[in-house]
């Protein structure tokens, strides 16, 4: 029984940070080429969009997640029609992490050499062209590294979302460990998240440093 009900947290936690991640990911890279190709001498410089981006992307990374996620229970109901469970719990998990990840995105782009962007140029090279073909394969080593970050920290985060309701791991260590006051259970939590954990920060690491040796 307890280990049907460890499975379905494990498979709960990893169906939020799994969607909510590819919605990051999907959303983060993006945001992040805007931001870095907006700015001043860039590629598509706009210097009013990249403020008024920036400071959206700031705003969002400065709340905590709890505050966030207790803020956005309105717009979570009005977008998966309820606020318990881990679809619930999908919602600020997304909007958490896609700022989070942007700016950790936007740094591996701006570490890209901007000798080879210049050189694109002269080649006559359109812009959107150094975007696919020059700043994000040089820059992908370190986003990889970034989005694995960017995992590991929401899986904290579900762990909390899960404590209020969301379901996974973090409820099963609030509910059957804290408020039972049964230290294994909340000791199996935590040795299956940091397992969890170690898993996605060394498949990621290796993953980047595969990449760079390209």
């Amino acid at each position: 029984m307890w280990f049907d009900r460890l499975l379905q947290g494990v498979l709960d936690t990893l169906l939020m940070v799994g969607v909510s991640s590819l919605i990051a990911l999907l959303a983060g890279v993006p945001l992040a080429v805007i931001l870095v190709t907006s700015g001043k001498g860039g590629i598509f410089e706009a210097p009013g969009v990249n403020r008024v981006l920036g400071a959206f992307v700031n705003l969002f990374r400065s709340i905590p997640f709890l505050i966030l996620m207790v803020a956005l229970i309105p717009f979570t109901r009005l977008i998966v029609g309820t606020t318990y469970g881990v679809w619930a719990a999908v919602v600020p998990l997304t909007i958490a992490a896609t700022p989070f990840f942007a700016r950790i995105a936007e740094v591996s782009l701006r570490e890209v050499d901007h000798g080879l962007i210049e050189a694109a140029q002269a080649m006559g090279c359109r812009r959107w062209h150094i975007v696919w073909h020059v700043l994000l394969p040089e820059a992908l080593p370190g986003i990889v590294g970034g989005f694995t970050i960017t995992l590991v920290t929401m899986i904290n985060s579900s762990a909390m979302a899960g404590a209020i309701g969301a379901g996974g791991l973090g409820d099963i260590a609030y509910r059957y460990g804290y408020q039972r006051f049964d230290s294994q259970i909340m000791l199996t939590v935590i040795v299956m998240l940091v397992v969890l954990v170690a898993m996605i920060q060394v498949g990621g690491d290796r993953l980047a440093k595969g990449l760079n040796k390209r």
